[in-house]
């Protein structure tokens, strides 16, 4: 069985890194746990790091946690579904909204089950995902503060995600300023303006980050210790997960595919080049496939190691000549890009390993 390694020690060091970034800048910050996919062993991990509060887009994680460790702050951090308000407001102490008839459910919830939901208010930065357009944010306002069982906590935005659209000091000022702009009008106090995430972090190390923006929700950072727009490795942070997958097949085989070629299982005509004909190479199966990850997500360990194709659930790497010596049995080790990560860990052919 393929399984993925959990460093408890980089994690460790990666968090206390963040937090000191972060506290250092009177900025207050959730660790966003959908990676983890709910799994109880890694998500334990996560709380005893001493997280006060974590950001979720699946309620069935929110609810795993509420359960578990009732004094962690839950955040949903998606507009929530018609069909979900209910658990919504019983396992999530704050929601990220952007819909004024999402927010009427909650509020009819809120005083049903008789609390006071917290809210952030998403507003379109560019990114052109989730938000309230800013032409329309007095209105909006005007009836979000009219609901009972509701405190607005919160104003956010959501950059990168989508088109690509990339925090700068302009975009997260102007977020401040729609902040100021709705305390004058309502006279409203909203203490928070999320407008940070893993991508944000840089503006931190460049000291651009407009001190308004006080709430930052980290995840990718957090496990891969990645600089999001660099793409390289923080200094002082590391990668906390290692993915290993057996080899369950080792020969030399053609380079080469015989026969008339058509589509394969994911859709896709492979190509090749006529220099290779007759070549052969010592080529390994793994006893993973895309029902787990895709290999566009894995990166091998061992630099010489090419990636020959991928099924259902198999994988085929090219050793070349074998110089690493791998036998059948072994198994190979790669490192995860995000979306590799949150595939794998959300396989349940896949198992979940803690090395201390």
């Amino acid at each position: 069985m393929a399984f993925i390694e959990l460093y408890k020690s980089k994690l460790v060091t990666n968090y206390q890194f963040l937090d000191k970034l972060l506290t250092d800048r009177g900025i207050e910050w959730g660790v966003v746990t959908k990676v983890m996919c709910g799994n109880r062993l890694f998500l334990r991990e996560v709380i005893q790091l001493g997280t006060k509060e974590v950001c979720d887009s699946r309620i069935s994680n929110l609810r795993e946690i509420k359960r578990n460790y009732p004094d962690v702050q839950t955040v949903y951090i998606k507009p929530p579904p018609a069909r979900s308000i209910s658990e919504v407001v019983r396992y999530a102490d704050v929601s990220f909204n952007t819909e004024i008839g999402t927010l009427k459910h909650i509020s009819s919830e809120s005083v049903k089950q008789q609390k006071n939901h917290k809210v952030i208010i998403m507003i379109e930065m560019g990114d052109l995902r989730e938000g309230v357009l800013g032409d329309e944010l007095i209105d909006f306002y005007k009836q979000v503060f009219q609901l009972p069982g509701i405190s607005v906590v919160g104003i956010g935005a959501n950059l990168n995600c989508l088109n690509g659209v990339m925090p700068s000091q302009d975009k997260l000022i102007q977020l401040s300023l729609y902040k100021q702009l709705i305390e004058a009008v309502f006279q409203k106090k909203i203490p928070f303006v999320s407008g940070g995430s893993s991508v944000t972090i840089p503006l931190l190390f460049r000291n651009i980050r407009p001190k308004g923006i006080n709430h930052f929700r980290i995840g990718e950072t957090l496990y891969l210790g990645n600089n999001l727009i660099t793409g390289k490795p923080i200094k002082g942070m590391n990668d906390a997960f290692i993915f290993h997958a057996e080899i369950i097949e080792l020969s030399e085989k053609p380079v080469v595919p015989h026969g008339e070629t058509g589509l394969n299982v994911a859709g896709e005509k492979p190509e090749y080049d006529e220099k290779d004909m007759g070549k052969t190479s010592v080529r390994a199966i793994l006893d993973v496939g895309l029902l787990d990850v895709s290999p566009d997500h894995l990166i091998p360990i061992d630099k010489a190691i090419r990636f020959a194709g991928a099924s259902s659930d198999m994988i085929v790497v090219d050793l070349i000549r074998n110089h690493s010596r791998y036998k059948n049995g072994d198994t190979i080790a790669f490192r995860l890009n995000y979306m590799g990560l949150l595939s794998v860990m959300n396989s349940r052919y896949v198992q979940k390993v803690v090395k201390e």
